[in-house]
């Protein structure tokens, strides 16, 4: 399969300019580089009505061009649950019955992050597992057998991050996003992940799923945020954010476009230009603070 990177968005409303950023690095990354960008949308359990359209409205409004069909998450369940069964195969899950609150107040290992799980459930008796089936509905967890993994990114180098006894299926049935985006990579041939730097973190957990399931991991690149003059990360209370909000006060998407280049340091245009001048090493690693025109 010829290889490919990605943009993935999640349909819960219009891109604002930072989602815009990152797709035309994802697509500058690809392109570069002579791979396919494809576009799959990870619809689970974020979608609202419309947004889908509107959000592929903007990507080829700014000249985000993308190969084959647009690909959705809740299209593949039946890949979802292959894996999960291999795991099980494995004995590397485990059924939790824990809340989220229950697991924010109960202790945490040494140096594990908030929220990382405890392993409440990890070793329930036949007795406790039986009752607790009676009470409440399953989630299926990973059961890791390491506490923190490394991976490779183009920008950050070397990063290790805690791995936890992620959850794999939520007790609704719900495939969770860590080994959705595990599944979905590998299934469309995807060798190169470009997102926001904020999603770090969480790599080591699905580097570390890939390898369980003998995928090899992509190439991962983790770049900056678009944040407002605070320095928190951009949305769309912060004003004229989304290409329609900024149309109406007379800034066209091209102007839009050239303003995203123009912060990464390469020349307006269509994005064909940019290409050419496309470096990764010489790209700002600090995120970019959005002042709207």
């Amino acid at each position: 399969m010829t290889s490919a990177g990605r943009f993935a968005p999640s349909p819960s409303g219009e891109f604002h300019v930072g989602n815009l950023r990152t797709a035309i690095l994802a697509w500058l990354f690809a392109r570069s580089t002579g791979r396919r960008f494809l576009l799959r949308v990870e619809d689970l359990d974020r979608a609202r009505a419309g947004a889908e359209e509107e959000q592929l409205r903007d990507l080829a409004a700014i000249g985000v061009t993308w190969d084959g069909d647009v690909v959705r998450q809740t299209a593949r369940h039946a890949f979802y649950e292959q894996a999960i069964v291999r795991l099980q195969a494995a004995g590397l899950t485990y059924e939790c019955f824990c809340t989220r609150r229950e697991i924010q107040e109960a202790p945490s290992a040494p140096h594990a992050p908030q929220g990382a799980y405890p392993g409440t459930c990890r070793n329930l008796d036949p007795a406790e597992l039986e009752f607790k089936r009676s009470t409440r509905r399953a989630a299926i967890r990973l059961r890791a057998d390491v506490g923190e993994y490394t991976v490779n990114d183009v920008l950050h180098g070397q990063f290790t991050g805690v791995v936890d006894d992620f959850v794999l299926r939520r007790n609704d049935g719900v495939t969770a996003y860590n080994l959705a985006v595990v599944v979905d990579d590998a299934g469309q041939g995807i060798d190169q992940v470009v997102r926001g730097d904020d999603l770090l973190p969480s790599t080591p957990r699905q580097a570390y799923l890939a390898s369980l399931l003998d995928i090899p991991s992509p190439e991962y690149a983790h770049v900056p945020l678009v944040v407002n003059s605070d320095g928190v990360r951009l949305a769309k209370r912060d004003g004229a954010v989304t290409l329609k909000d900024l149309a109406a006060k007379g800034f066209p998407a091209a102007g839009v476009r050239d303003l995203l280049l123009e912060s990464l340091g390469l020349p307006p245009g269509p994005l064909g230009h940019a290409l050419a001048a496309f470096n990764p090493a010489a790209l700002p690693r600090a995120p970019w603070v959005w002042h709207a025109p």
